[in-house]
């Protein structure tokens, strides 16, 4: 795993740096790290920082402290709840021969995830419940076969690469940074065009090892971290075998997860079946011959031109997609039918010791829904004569709300 991050492609990390706002847009993706007292790299071009990082030789192991900043949603109702919504701090290591384990603690116990070469289990501490998995044997093998095939690229191709990419986003150099005690370049990608709400992103990576110590992401105008996973205190090395010989906590809830390479087979036929069925379904008059219900597509939504009209196939039922506006700052409705829909988490607040995410309400012409608002978009769902909408965009609360009612 650790040479993965060192020796893949430089076109799949240039697209892993872009992906980072792709993310934050499809719903669920950082400002310069203050310089800390450890070493610093010396300054170098950001084309030649990247081809010594995938140069660099692999690690045997890794042990490091790790701290995860989550300031996605202000709700107190939530603080506490869960370490991954709330944020936490915790251990990490890693091993080439053995596999991968995190943990994460919080108030109400640590989430943990272990990983092997065969199988894998997650805890989740806020519902007591164990997921439980093997790992697919094609998941094995294509990592052996990715070792064989890759190839290191000249500092040349690199920088052509990142040419390619600045016309996309705005990239800054190799900035000479430190994290856990280690020199590492930080870069800063940013949206060139309209973001929305994300204002930038940042990846940190020891400059000695190619290793990521750091990733954080900023909303637009906020000089603070809404997201950040970073190594506090890290040491390389072989680890020992008997870290990952752990179990799940006796007494959680186990559920099984099917990886299997039949059931990923299944899954990428129905996919393509799909695709076959629905590729060429798309405008407001083709879409709405397949809805059982009338589709609000109107030719414009809280000022922004409407985009596209697709058919969408959501678990066997008949869905449409309708966007608006272009990049970050465009909005996404999908409309089902509201049997078709699962419900949102409770929105109530009571209950005493009930754990989890609870989401306030918001009235939309009448109807009770729900509203997921974070520092990078907003979410409403609400049902209407028993057709669920769902608006997701990269905009403010306000924003979200004044395109549900429009519909």
């Amino acid at each position: 795993m650790t040479r993965f991050l060192r020796t893949v492609s430089t076109r799949r990390l240039m697209a892993m740096i872009a992906g980072l706002i792709a993310a934050i847009a499809a719903g669920t993706a950082i400002a310069v790290a203050a310089a800390g007292s450890g070493p610093v790299p010396k300054r170098q071009s950001l084309a030649r920082a990247i081809r010594a990082a995938l140069a660099a030789p692999a690690v045997q192991g890794i042990s490091a402290r790790i701290s995860f900043t989550n300031h996605l949603i202000d709700a107190s109702d939530i603080q506490g709840a869960d370490p991954i919504l709330s944020g936490a701090t915790g251990r990490l290591w890693l091993s080439n021969g053995h596999g991968l384990r995190l943990e994460l603690q919080g108030d109400n116990g640590d989430a943990q995830v272990v990983v092997n070469n065969r199988s894998f289990w997650v805890y989740d501490p806020s519902s007591n419940t164990v997921y439980e998995g093997t790992v697919p044997a094609s998941a094995q093998k294509a990592r052996a076969s990715h070792k064989q095939r890759e190839t290191l690229p000249g500092v040349a191709q690199i920088q052509t690469d990142l040419n390619h990419l600045v016309k996309h986003v705005a990239l800054s150099g190799a900035i000479p940074t430190d994290v856990a005690g280690q020199p590492t370049y930080t870069v800063r990608v940013s949206p060139r065009h309209d973001g929305g709400l994300l204002g930038a992103a940042e990846l940190a990576w020891d400059a000695v090892r190619g290793v990521p110590l750091r990733i954080a992401v900023y909303a637009r105008g906020n000089s603070s971290p809404v997201l950040e996973l970073k190594a506090t205190d890290i040491s390389y090395g072989r680890v020992s075998s008997g870290v990952f010989r752990i179990s799940p906590p006796r007494g959680a809830k186990v559920v099984k997860v099917s990886t299997t390479s039949a059931a990923a087979d299944h899954t990428q036929s129905r996919l393509r079946r799909q695709a076959k069925g629905h590729a060429d379904v798309s405008g407001v008059s083709a879409v709405q011959r397949h809805l059982p219900f009338t589709l609000a597509a109107p030719a414009r939504l809280v000022g922004l031109p409407r985009q596209s009209v697709t058919l969408l196939d959501w678990q066997g039922h008949p869905a449409a997609l309708v966007t608006y506006g272009q990049n970050l700052g465009g909005i996404a409705v999908i409309e089902q039918t509201a049997s078709s829909t699962k419900q949102l988490p409770s929105t109530s607040t009571s209950g005493g010791d009930r754990r989890g995410l609870t989401l306030p309400t918001v009235s939309i012409n009448g109807a009770t829904g729900q509203e997921l608002d974070t520092a990078l978009g907003t979410m409403v769902r609400f049902t209407r004569a028993r057709v669920t909408y769902t608006v997701v965009g990269s905009v403010p609360a306000a924003a979200a709300d004044a395109a549900a009612r429009a519909l």
